[in-house]
């Protein structure tokens, strides 16, 4: 406990007798300091026992002890110690009418104790006090140590944490949602603070802020957890008051041993994620038993369950003619969807294979397991932050998650260890319509159940259908006939010379001319099938809408 008035004035070799303020004896003194000057306030700092003998002061003279006395208080000088018989006889009245007016307690010393020993006194205390804060913050960081390494692991840290500091305490992961909290009904609380989380969590590590309250009484304060450029997780700790000495030296504890477990996590996903690749590309080279076999018991129970294949490109604002796409906000969506992914499985226990490839994110994860769950919700609030319709349409509808990056997302159907390959190739395909969409994931069961016309809006379609098309537009641009009608006209009658005829409006030995130019023109014979769907093909392409 800190070192108070009541406390020095109970100190029974120093003979202090108290003359005014007697209600506020119970303030801390965090020191005492002998003082002579008429102004004294610019060497305050607050806390401070003043202890004068009115060499300069002039005490009998109410005004100018009032405003003396209303100065130190404003300060934050707790006390006001003066020296009988030295200056003074007696204490001068108008210095206790001052101290009573502003309730600052006046503390009067005998002639016979020197200001030093109420100096030495304090300078005790203070000193015993950080003593027994320093040993406590030792002994918790023991109990912090040894439950760090139980089986409860975090749990109990945070339990221990909780206690120690008489409030609350909870822990959040990478992608800020929390994960353990002490007392139970902390979650809640901590719950409420996942825009402060967010906010810090995108500040470099180590970084801390406090939260102000506004539902509750309690100072909270947040440390990011980590050694890298992206926080590995935060901690919350709640308290009715600052924290103090000890407290701190907890607090701090708690955060160093949380982020030793945090990167050896870290370093232990490595290692899962090197393991996670050597799998996967065994299974897209049809190695399905090889797989199984290196998979073990950490990805095992993913291949013997129904799973998915997601494949992840961040999409910058500005896509370069590769499809590459650069900067550090397109690496961030990427770590942000595998975060969400991992924080879901993690909570469920199941496995999530997840490995990077290039500029792409490839995941294994459960079919309709917590993963594939949260992979859609990410999703759905991408879309949803950027203004996105279910069916928006080109490239100014891509959802942008942050930092001038978009994320699109390709899901492949449910599939096994031995169709993988396929899935994978599903996923592709699910996402390269996903980018033509603008769309922040497609699944391939919407690839699969919808029109292929939607694919030919592709700027490279067009281009070959214009190159295929040009002949015949230029012909009928000369006024010399309308070959492209009569052609279009004749492929969705299905070649019938009759009904195409009538639905032109002219006779069928005309048509027939017609046809003959075309392949004139074109060099290719329309009996051929592939001539055929290609042509239709580019007059579907040609004539649908740009962005569909």
């Amino acid at each position: 406990m800190p070192h108070t008035l009541a406390s020095l004035v109970n100190h029974t070799a120093l003979k202090l007798t108290v003359l005014a303020g007697e209600e506020r004896l119970e303030a801390p003194v965090r020191w005492a300091h002998a003082s002579e000057l008429i102004d004294p306030v610019p060497y305050m700092e607050g806390g401070e026992l003043l202890l004068i003998t009115a060499l300069k002061l002039d005490a009998e003279d109410a005004e100018a002890t009032r405003r003396y006395v209303r100065r130190i208080a404003e300060a934050g000088v707790v006390g006001l110690g003066f020296a009988v018989g030295v200056n003074y006889e007696g204490v001068p009245q108008a210095l206790v009418d001052a101290a009573r007016e502003q309730g600052l307690p006046l503390l009067g010393v005998p002639r016979r104790t020197p200001f030093i020993a109420i100096s030495k006194a304090v300078s005790a205390a203070v000193a015993a006090d950080q003593y027994r804060a320093v040993t406590a913050g030792f002994e918790a960081q023991r109990e912090l140590t040894r439950a760090a390494l139980s089986a409860e692991g975090p749990a109990e840290l945070l339990a221990r944490l909780a206690a120690h500091l008489d409030g609350w305490a909870a822990l959040y992961d990478a992608s800020g949602a929390v994960v353990a909290a002490a007392p139970d009904w902390a979650a809640r609380r901590a719950a409420r603070l996942t825009d402060d989380v967010g906010r810090l969590r995108e500040r470099p590590a180590p970084a801390s802020s406090v939260v102000s309250d506004t539902d509750g009484d309690d100072r909270v304060e947040l440390q990011s957890l980590g050694t890298g450029r992206r926080a590995r997780g935060v901690l919350a700790v709640g308290t009715a008051a600052p924290l103090g000495t000890a407290e701190r030296y907890a607090v701090h504890s708690a955060v160093a041993l949380l982020t030793l477990t945090t990167e050896r996590s870290r370093a232990l996903q490595d290692a899962e994620q090197r393991l996670g690749d050597a799998v996967l590309k065994m299974l897209l080279a049809g190695e399905p038993d090889h797989a199984r076999a290196v998979a073990g018991r950490l990805y095992g129970g993913l291949l013997d369950a129904p799973f998915r294949v997601v494949v992840a490109e961040p999409v910058a604002g500005e896509e370069l003619s590769s499809g590459a796409v650069a900067g550090a906000g397109a690496v961030g969506v990427l770590d942000a969807l595998a975060d969400a992914m991992d924080s879901a499985a993690a909570r469920t226990g199941e496995a999530v294979l997840a490995v990077p490839d290039g500029g792409r994110l490839i995941v294994l994860v459960t079919d309709g397991g917590a993963a594939a769950d949260a992979c859609a919700a990410y999703a759905a609030e991408a879309e949803a932050r950027a203004g996105a319709q279910p069916r928006a349409r080109g490239r100014a509808a891509r959802a942008e998650v942050g930092n001038g990056a978009w994320v699109a997302v390709g899901l492949s159907a449910p599939t096994g260890p031995i169709a993988a390959a396929n899935a994978y190739r599903q996923a592709e395909q699910a996402l390269s319509v996903a980018r033509r969409r603008g769309r922040a994931l497609v699944e391939h069961e919407d690839v699969a159940a919808g029109s292929v016309l939607p694919l030919l809006a592709d700027d490279a379609v067009r281009a070959f259908a214009d190159g295929l098309l040009r002949a015949l537009r230029e012909h009928d641009a000369t006024g010399r006939g309308d070959l492209v009608a009569s052609l279009r006209a004749w492929l969705a009658r299905h070649g019938q010379w009759d009904a195409a005829a009538a639905d032109l409006g002219v006779h069928r030995h005309t048509l027939r001319y017609r046809m003959r130019r075309v392949e004139e023109i074109l060099g290719r014979s329309l009996d051929d099938a592939d001539v055929r769907m290609e042509l239709w093909l580019a007059l579907k392409a040609t004539s649908a809408p740009q962005g569909e």
